[in-house]
């Protein structure tokens, strides 16, 4: 089912914290207060989120801004889910700036595909074939998400994943044919797919990540003509 192959994103809790502006220690004690929403766990007990579980946080967050106490936002979240209801999330905020996505991928046609939905999506989109490539756009134009491939030149993926993630300055979406998700958000990334991704997927995630990122800082390309 599209809904499946959609939620098959997966974000670390600390992703999911920056989403939702909430402590990954606050996250943490709704799991284990309440267990509505339960993430699963890596190999190495790194909590794995999905999409599905970002949106039931979402819903649980609006019901507390909106004067509801953190058991009570539960209780509701709970009824909709046993109505096999999809919880509502909260409108979106946009940003008058582009959001700029950086594409790090060894495949030209998957590069091209990716940056086709994107552009549709309304967003920037750079792409980088090679590490030099890579590194030269992030630090030039300081994307707000880059969506890397984590074998190519032959894993130098895993490489990059680390060093961007490690600069904070925005949102690491790793990509792989293997699962990698765990060795991906161990590095830093705040969300991983597996290929090959469907275009919802990927719109999807990343939306996701610019929650953290772009949609909630002032733009830092704004003297830069693309």
């Amino acid at each position: 089912m599209a809904n499946e192959k959609s939620d098959r994103a997966v974000y670390s809790i600390g992703a999911v914290a920056r989403m939702l502006d909430v402590p990954a220690s606050t996250l943490r004690a709704w799991e284990e207060r309440y267990s509505v929403v339960t993430p699963s766990r890596s190999g190495g007990a790194q909590r794995l989120y999905s999409r599905t579980q970002v949106e039931q946080l979402r819903f649980v967050k609006a019901q507390m801004d909106s004067g509801a106490s953190a058991a009570d936002a539960h209780r509701l979240l709970a009824q909709e889910l046993a109505a096999s209801r999809i919880p509502a999330a909260p409108p979106e905020r946009r940003s008058e700036a582009k959001p700029l996505i950086l594409i790090v991928d060894r495949d030209p046609y998957a590069a091209d595909l990716t940056e086709y939905f994107l552009r549709t999506e309304g967003y920037d989109v750079a792409i980088a074939q090679d590490p030099v490539q890579a590194r030269l756009h992030f630090e030039e134009r300081s994307p707000d998400v880059v969506v890397i491939d984590l074998l190519i030149s032959g894993g130098a993926g895993f490489r990059l994943c680390s060093e961007f993630a490690g600069k904070g300055t925005g949102s690491v979406l790793a990509v792989a044919a293997i699962d990698s998700a765990e060795e991906a958000l161990h590095l830093g990334a705040a969300g991983f797919l597996r290929k090959p991704i469907e275009p919802l997927a990927l719109v999807s995630s990343v939306r996701d990540l610019l929650g953290t990122s772009a949609l909630t800082r002032p733009s830092r390309r704004s003297s830069i003509t693309r």
